[in-house]
């Protein structure tokens, strides 16, 4: 591994980085910096986030600046005031002792008076975000004219947030034979024609594989049904007592709705989105860079530019659009050498997408299993003990102290202050997972899948057993498969049917299930649940064969007819199955809805 000193970093700019920590430069540093100190020539750079890529184009740029010349001499253009600040603010240190040398952020949300007060002032190296600098151009207050370095950085988020024609007019404003540098995440189709149109035979430099996501990031997905993503989500954040990481939502309005859940719940969290003012959105970031929040809910376009170092978790709790905004996303976590965990909740309908970003990332997704209760309150008690254990003792702040603690507690036994103990950090955690079920896996069925779906003679049959007077018997193409129980199809007749239905005999396959509804209701259930999506999945709902109780019977009994053994070689029989291979049980009323206790564990 090479150093700064053999890359022919100068000697000032290494005294500044060595103080802020660099021992040795990163992949994407140790291609670009010396290319870029020899030769003049247009560079793209492919890296991820997190890889070191403002001292890779920063330490050269600030190198080859002349700090007699008191004119703009480099252009940094990158798509937030985060990243226009950040950015701004590290070259500010690697500059620490270079005399004479000026940087100015020029961003949207401050004054615009002020950064004109420091144009006139003179400064050789602008970070700026196209909109604000789109705005110095026409009042005529920044000069461009001398500008030898253009440096677009995440050029990709750029053109994904519409800045395509601002970059058009701005790169119209600086000499043609100035040095472009192109730094990206991904290589879009849009990005391949700025190149064609700004470049000139720019030199490629690839760390690790096209649109690849960084090594050091293991990708997981978790398959649940929509309406328990946020069960889940809570689930993952007590699984991982020390999570600090970013959950990514697709909207405004669900950032704000799942931030304001989970500090409800007592979760250490907080939203960063485009509704708030940017005095909010600083005050918001500052808390969670200092670890103040553990868990920061954000859209995509607020947490660019976010540069956190010791992330540990990126959860997308709803997965993007734009594909390729899952580089982006993941980028977070993993950075600087260090691991991370890159989640994702999805339903049945999203799996699709997983493939899709598989391909783009060159990395398979593992596939994880929502952690069960038993299994969270393990996991936080092993942590509490790890605290306990590390926790660092002022004796001479607490000694005086102790005496009395000591006669207070000297009635209890060793193990019945530990249960104590315990008991007070966990009861309530103890007592929400006591009474949580599991989440359930959904089924990602395929109506392609003949195996899993019955044919039209098997759902037309009931199974050799005639409905009870006055009921109907349905058949529906949902069963263990579907992780369906007597209590779910229930839950389904009172989703999709309105008014209280009474239900009778119920009768759980492997791949389908029958069961009873009053005559008098069973034309209203079918036309209700019929063609409704499942959890990706359609429903089909039908009378069986020989399934009514009274008047449907005649015309019940016109559809083709099979044995019942033809139920019995469909599968696996359940825990309770009976002699057909049937789970039964006897339903009361649908229509009632159940309450889920509140609780988390912060």
């Amino acid at each position: 591994m090479k150093t700064f000193e053999e890359l022919g970093v100068a000697a000032e700019i290494r005294k500044a980085i060595e103080e802020m920590g660099y021992e040795n430069p990163m992949p994407v540093q140790e291609e670009v910096i010396p290319y870029l100190l020899a030769e003049t020539n247009d560079v793209i750079a492919l890296a991820q986030t997190g890889t070191g890529k403002t001292a890779a184009f920063g330490l050269p740029v600030l190198q080859k600046i002349n700090t007699k010349e008191n004119v703009p001499q480099a252009l940094i253009l990158c798509p937030t005031r985060e990243l226009c600040l950040q950015i701004a603010g590290d070259l500010a240190d690697y500059s620490k002792y270079i005399d004479n040398l000026r940087v100015l952020p020029v961003y949207g949300g401050s004054s615009i008076e002020s950064q004109i007060k420091s144009l006139k002032r003179g400064v050789q190296i602008i970070v700026a975000t196209p909109g604000r600098l789109i705005d110095l151009i026409n009042r005529k207050t920044v000069n461009l004219e001398k500008v030898r370095y253009v440096v677009l950085d995440e050029a990709d988020e750029m053109l994904n947030m519409g800045f395509t024609d601002s970059i058009d007019e701005i790169l119209s404003k600086v000499p043609d034979n100035r040095t472009m540098l192109l730094f990206s995440a991904t290589m879009p189709k849009e990005i391949a024609k700025i190149t064609r149109k700004y470049m000139n035979e720019p030199k490629e430099i690839t760390i690790g594989r096209k649109n690849e996501g960084s090594n050091n990031v293991k990708h997981v997905y978790y398959l649940v049904h929509a309406k328990d993503k946020y069960l889940a989500l809570k689930r993952l954040a007590d699984y991982y007592p020390n999570i600090y990481g970013i959950i990514f939502c697709r909207t405004r309005r669900e950032t704000q709705e799942i931030a304001d859940k989970l500090i409800q719940d007592g979760y250490n969290a907080d939203s960063l989105h485009g509704d708030l003012s940017q005095a909010q959105r600083d005050y918001v970031m500052q808390k969670f860079r200092i670890k103040n929040i553990q868990l920061l809910v954000a859209t995509d376009v607020a947490a660019r530019g976010l540069d956190v170092d010791s992330l540990t978790h990126v959860i997308n709790y709803g997965l993007p659009d734009d594909i390729e905004s899952y580089t982006h996303r993941s980028g977070r976590t993993g950075r600087a050498g260090k691991t991370g965990i890159s989640m994702a909740i999805i339903h049945v309908k999203e799996k699709g997408k997983i493939r899709e970003i598989e391909k783009i990332i060159n990395k398979k997704f593992e596939v994880g299993e929502i952690p069960s209760g038993h299994e969270i309150c393990e996991k936080q008690l092993l942590n509490f003990v790890d605290r306990l254990e590390k926790v660092k003792v002022n004796e001479e702040e607490i000694g005086p102290l102790l005496p009395s603690v000591y006669r207070k507690l000297d009635w209890l036994e060793k193990e019945d202050i530990i249960k104590r103990a315990v008991s007070l950090e966990f009861n309530r955690i103890i007592d929400y997972y006591r009474d949580a079920q599991d989440i359930e896996t959904p089924s990602s069925y395929s109506s392609r899948d003949e195996k899993s779906y019955p044919r039209r003679s098997e759902r037309s049959s009931s199974g050799g057993r005639q409905a009870e007077k006055g009921y109907t018997r349905l058949f529906i193409n949902v069963g263990r498969t579907d992780n369906v129980n007597p209590a779910t199809l229930m839950g389904l007749v009172n989703d999709y049917v309105q008014g209280k239905v009474t239900i009778g005999r119920i009768d759980i396959m492997q791949n389908f299930s029958f069961f009873e509804v009053p005559e008098r209701d069973a034309a209203n259930v079918i036309k209700s649940m019929n063609r409704q999506d499942n959890n990706g999945r359609r429903i089909s709902i039908e009378i069986a064969q020989g399934g009514d109780g009274g008047g449907n019977r005649n015309r019940s009994s016109r559809r083709s007819q099979r044995s019942e053994e033809g139920y019995r070689s469909s599968g696996n029989r359940s825990r309770h199955s009976r002699s057909d291979g049937s789970s039964s049980s006897r339903g009361s009323r649908s229509g009632g809805s159940s309450s889920h206790r509140k609780g988390g564990s912060r």
